[in-house]
């Protein structure tokens, strides 16, 4: 047993001066410039298409300079209109800053065909951590006829005076088209909106649902 443990801890001495005379002589670290955004995809251009359905063809031809002009400019993303396919098509640049604006630019043209106004779905070009979330009123209950349209109807209020205080109690956006609801805002005000929203379709009458608000708004509020 002797015999063959002594070679083993020679070995590591040796092993180890030798390692360490190595280190002495590393050479120095190479210093690379950071890649352009269009060198790391080899060259290779992206693009993205957003499908525009019949009901928003006309808002988008009333409002393209504003959609154009803040991705052609401000993002630096080509960005055309296809009338054929009837679809918003997307495309880098060898000038673009950031490979992630392509996926920012494809999200704010999706908010603007849900429904969202271009002044508040431009906040998804400006601001990170935004989200659009959609669900259907049949995903909370199934709900048919007048009863659907009751739920609507509570979910609006009157003049849209319920839909408009959700929205600035929880600093979100929300479209309201047909049975399906969007919801644009941070993760957390999306999900506060998302709860106030499924307690009036369950049948809340909105007045419960404020004091939830109030209650709910002035925890975060504090929390910040």
């Amino acid at each position: 047993m002797q015999s063959t443990e002594v070679p083993i801890s020679m070995e590591v001495e040796a092993v180890s001066s030798k390692t360490a005379t190595e280190v002495g002589t590393l050479p120095p670290k190479p210093k690379f410039d950071p890649l352009k955004p269009h060198e790391m995809n080899d060259g290779r251009v992206q693009f993205r298409k957003v499908s525009v359905p019949p009901h928003r063809y006309s808002p988008l031809k009333k409002a393209w300079m504003e959609i154009y002009t803040p991705i052609y400019d401000q993002m630096k993303i080509d960005v055309r209109m296809n009338l054929k396919a009837r679809k918003v098509e997307l495309k880098t640049r060898a000038d673009t800053p950031d490979i992630s604006n392509l996926q920012k630019c494809a999200d704010f043209v999706h908010a603007f065909m849900l429904g969202f106004d271009v002044i508040d779905a431009i906040a998804l070009l400006r601001v990170d951590e935004l989200y659009v979330e959609s669900f259907e009123i049949k995903d909370v209950k199934t709900l048919r006829g007048e009863h659907l349209s009751r739920a609507i109807g509570r979910l609006s209020g009157k003049a849209g005076k319920t839909k408009f205080a959700i929205e600035n109690a929880t600093k979100t956006r929300i479209v309201i088209a047909d049975t399906k609801i969007h919801i644009l805002g941070s993760f957390a005000n999306i999900k506060i909106a998302r709860d106030s929203l499924c307690s009036l379709i369950l049948g809340s009458p909105a007045g419960k649902v404020y004091s939830k608000l109030r209650a709910v708004t002035a925890r975060l509020a504090e929390r910040f």
